[in-house]
């Protein structure tokens, strides 16, 4: 590949017609405002070129576009039946035990109270325990804290879907 070519995946994702994009970008996340920001920012010569729109535009989110997309998230421990993606990215809770899965539960719901919304991390690569752990640990933020840090970790996981749609052969 030569340093001035796109990636095929990139430019298969460059070429779809608007509301295609758009179904795909929804499918990495659920804000309307990041999306449209992507998609108005198209074409992306690299990938880090459709990453770093991805960053911008999530630090530019307000607090209901951040609840739109956090409300496209599963709680830990229960993915989205027939959901491949919220399958693979919690993995690291398929093989819980039985007494950890409930205690997510009970932390999840607990978190949820607080806050008003799912408890939001990059699960991808964690085991149960350590989800559990950042739980704990983030149900004593402030709900200031706890929205900025839900908006790094939204980051991630976009990133991490952004990636495999343009690495898509």
């Amino acid at each position: 590949m030569t340093s001035n070519s796109t990636p095929p995946g990139l430019a298969r994702f460059n070429a779809l017609e608007e509301h295609a994009a758009h179904a795909a970008l929804h499918e990495a996340c659920a804000s309307t405002a990041w999306a449209n920001r992507l998609l108005g920012a198209r074409p992306y010569t690299t990938a880090d070129d459709l990453y770093a729109a991805s960053d911008a535009a999530m630090a530019e989110l307000s607090a209901r576009d951040l609840a739109e997309a956090m409300a496209g998230h599963p709680p830990i421990g229960r993915p989205k039946p027939g959901d491949p993606t919220s399958s693979r990215e919690q993995r690291g809770m398929a093989g819980a035990s039985e007494e950890l899965k409930a205690e997510m539960l009970e932390l999840n719901l607990a978190y949820q109270e607080k806050f008003g919304h799912v408890f939001l991390i990059c699960a991808t690569g964690r085991t149960g325990a350590q989800m559990r752990d950042a739980v704990k640990e983030r149900i004593g933020n402030s709900p200031e804290q706890e929205r900025e840090i839900v908006r790094t970790e939204l980051g991630k996981i976009n990133r991490i879907r952004l990636a495999r749609l343009v690495d898509e052969d």
